[in-house]
Order: structure tokens, then C-alpha cells, then sequence
């Protein structure tokens, strides 16, 4: 897929790693995931850089979904900031990143974090820079990191997905990048939301495997497979019509990245996008 778009033998658009804000007012914002191409992505998001004084952020908070490094290496990027950084995890996430990937421990000696325990009971978080949402932790099915003490045997914590209430026009978002089963949990928070972003990092179960890139299955990494028997298209379908589908957290081996794929023809007839940088969802009241 790289080469493909490189050489132009591809229709298709190159992407930074999945990382997402959220906004009530368009200034400050609390953001899910930092990818190691943060830097980038800010910098193509003006809204985020306010510029009221010296190395000023709007990014007030920053919640973690779980513990991998592609999303939590761009905490790394944002070290110079001008105060300590609100930190939003489970506990089993603050402790990888403690001791496996000692990500904390390097921030100590810049800005530092205030660090914020997620737990998992269902208690409404209200993050800086978007007060008017509701966040409700979710956990999830998936894998622990490489570095983890848990690998192949996680815990619930290890990672989550975020249903999102906006209380001003009471809509509501699900976010689950990382997701390889769809408990009744997450079920219930899809069926509830009036938009799902959820995990669309691989086509098939062996998709890693068959391109040579890996020994690893989807499965074994925590992600469910979008086609075939059980996969993500076939739970999508089941969400009511007025649901806006949207796959993120894409692969590099993943065909749907192809605008002319078989594969995207597909999502396109079962109403599903797929998520690119850039892409702005307004949960707005229905008129």
C-alpha cells in the first residue's frame, strides 16, 4: 500500500497514525491517543495551537485508550509543555507505561503528568477542554502490549473504548480503535451512539501474515477483522440505518486504504467510511 501510493500506482490517501479531539467550543480540546505522528497532526490543526501565550496548547487533556506505542509515543512530542500534562488511564495502562515503556517516568523530568484514574464502573468523566461531554469507559476485548506483563493473558483495563454524550444536543459517539470482540457492553454503547469510529485495522484475520509483514494474526493482536463470518462488517450491518459507520485505525496492509479496492466497493455498499486525517464529525441537534 506505502510503495503503491509512493509510485502512484494507487488511488489512495496517506494517513498519520490514529489519534483523535474532541471540542465544545472549538478552542480547547481533549484528546484520545497520542501517535507518534502528533506533531504532524497538530500542525495540520490549526484549532489546536491558540497561540494566547508562550508554548500554548488548546489540548487540555489527553485520555489514553490503552498502553501501545502507537498511541501513547507522541506523549514524548508534547514533553515541552508549559504545564504538566492531564492524564486520563486505567490503572493497568499507567503501570505499562511506568515499567515496560517508561513513557511517565521520561515526562517526569519535563512537564510531567497529573495523572487521572479511569475506572471501569460506569462513572461519568468530564475531560478539560470538553466539559459538555460525557465520557463513559468501556472495556474492551483486545491485547495487552508487547512489553506487557500481560501480553496474551490482558485484564480488564488493559484497554477501553469511550462512549461520548454530548449533554448540549444529546448525541452520542462510540470510539474503539483497538476492539476484537463486540461484547454486549460495547453492543449496547453501538446501538446507542449516533456514531461508531471503531476498529478498522485489518481486512482479514491472516491479512499480516499472507502480505509477509508478520507472523501475527489480527486476532492475536487484539483486532477484530472486518470481512468474513463474525467480522466488523457484518456487526455494522446490524446498527439502525440513521448510524454513521467509520472504520480508523487502519493497517498498512489493509486494502480498503485503495479507493478503487474491491474491498472499499464493499464498505461503500454497506454505508461504512473510512476514517482520514483531517475528517471533522459534528454532533449537531436534528433540525
Amino acid at each position: 500500500m506505502c510503495n503503491g501510493v509512493r509510485s502512484g500506482q494507487i488511488q489512495a490517501t496517506a494517513r498519520t497514525q490514529s489519534s483523535i479531539a474532541i471540542s465544545d467550543d472549538g478552542i480547547d480540546w481533549a484528546l484520545f491517543n497520542t501517535s507518534p505522528d502528533i506533531l504532524q497532526q497538530l500542525k495540520a490543526f490549526p484549532a489546536s495551537q491558540p497561540a494566547r501565550h508562550l508554548r500554548d496548547s488548546g489540548i487540555q487533556s489527553i485520555f489514553l485508550l490503552d498502553a501501545q506505542i502507537d498511541h501513547t509515543t507522541g506523549l514524548l512530542m508534547l514533553r515541552e509543555h508549559n504545564k504538566p500534562l492531564n492524564l486520563f488511564t486505567t490503572a493497568p495502562v499507567k503501570e505499562d507505561l511506568s515499567s515496560g515503556n517508561p513513557l511517565l517516568s521520561v515526562l517526569d523530568h519535563y512537564c510531567g503528568v497529573n495523572w487521572t484514574e479511569v475506572n471501569l464502573d460506569g462513572d461519568v468523566i468530564n475531560l478539560p477542554g470538553a466539559v459538555s461531554v460525557d465520557i463513559t469507559a468501556i472495556p474492551l476485548t483486545s491485547n495487552a502490549p508487547p512489553y506487557s506483563p500481560r501480553r496474551d493473558n490482558p485484564v480488564p483495563g488493559d484497554t477501553v473504548g469511550v462512549l461520548m454524550h454530548d449533554r448540549v444536543t444529546d448525541k452520542k459517539l462510540f470510539y474503539a480503535p483497538g476492539l476484537g470482540e463486540i461484547e454486549p457492553a460495547v453492543w449496547d454503547a453501538m446501538m446507542q451512539s449516533d456514531v461508531v469510529l471503531v476498529d478498522g485495522t485489518m481486512w482479514t484475520d491472516d491479512e499480516m501474515i499472507k502480505a509477509g509483514a508478520s507472523q501475527k494474526t489480527a486476532a492475536s493482536m487484539g483486532h477484530l477483522a472486518q470481512s468474513g463470518s463474525g467480522g466488523m462488517i457484518e456487526w455494522l450491518d446490524k446498527l439502525p440505518s440513521t448510524t454513521r459507520k467509520v472504520l480508523i485505525h487502519i493497517n498498512n496492509t489493509n486494502p480498503i486504504l485503495n479507493n478503487s479496492s474491491a474491498e472499499r466497493a464493499l464498505l461503500t455498499e454497506h454505508g461504512i467510511e473510512v476514517a482520514e486525517d483531517g475528517m471533522t464529525i459534528s454532533l449537531e441537534v436534528d433540525t
